[in-house]
């Protein structure tokens, strides 16, 4: 078995698979400061809850845009799993060409996405990753990962209305009754979800248009079913793109 682990700015999303196929997903609150043990606590007490023995995993793949986490979680593997972790990196073989000036610059994730959205869909394709960022990214046919586009995320603009009004209130992210609000928390939930799907509708057709009618879209993240049922462009989701993505790059590096 392999436990997979993608450690965002928000959440640790966490996967364990059985050859292919997925056999539970956790979602954590990213907690920078927790220690080795504690990561392995609370994953310990999540394998239990799954009568999955820890014994049994014999990789474990991560991706981290969080550097303090990278440690920690490093340590907990081979403390808790008696396995070194193996990281996404800018030096890791995906069998995807990174085209970015910097390549050390794309975030792990990101590489990570393009790879399984290029097994999964083919190319080319564009992954819309609804984390505390919104970002747009490409994906040549020739397996080339040509750059993105990288926008405020949904949990930003909600955090930006509520502290930089005086009268507006926290509201959570949902699809609203209606478009036209009759109420202030209405029409805020109208504005945040339908204009996250313009936002995200106005960059992925002047994507497609440089990109080719053939360029196939794919979102994942928290909010990614909410924003297919409403988008034009987009409307296939994968919730379980990314832990995808680690699993195929472990696979090519296993030998190594």
């Amino acid at each position: 078995m392999l436990l997979t682990i993608d450690a965002g700015n928000t959440n640790v999303t966490i996967g364990i698979f059985d050859g292919s196929r997925i056999l539970t997903r956790w979602r954590l609150r990213t907690a920078p400061d927790q220690t080795p043990d504690e990561w392995g606590i609370k994953l310990r007490s999540l394998f239990d809850l799954e009568n999955v023995p820890l014994a049994r995993i014999k990789g474990i793949a991560a991706a981290s845009v969080v550097p303090p986490l990278e440690s920690s979680l490093r340590e907990m593997g081979r403390r808790y799993f008696s396995i070194e972790p193996m990281f996404v990196t800018g030096s890791t073989e995906t069998g995807v060409s990174v085209l970015y000036d910097n390549p050390r610059e794309v975030g792990a994730d990101r590489i990570v996405n393009a790879v399984a959205a290029l097994a999964r869909y083919g190319g080319p394709c564009i992954v819309v990753d609804l984390g505390t960022a919104i970002t747009f990214d490409a994906v040549s046919a020739n397996a080339e990962y040509l750059g993105g586009i990288i926008c405020p995320g949904i949990g930003m603009s909600i955090q930006g209305l509520f502290t930089r009004t005086a009268r507006l209130p926290m509201v959570d992210f949902r699809e609203p009754e209606k478009l036209i609000g009759s109420n202030t928390v209405g029409s805020m939930q109208s504005g945040l979800y339908h204009g996250t799907i313009s936002m995200i509708d106005g960059i992925v057709e002047r994507m497609i248009a440089q990109m080719g009618p053939a360029t196939k879209t794919v979102a994942t993240g928290g909010h990614a079913n909410l924003i297919t049922r409403g988008s034009k462009f987009v409307t296939t989701a994968d919730e379980d793109l990314t832990l995808e993505g680690l699993r195929l790059i472990w696979e090519r590096n296993r030998g190594a």
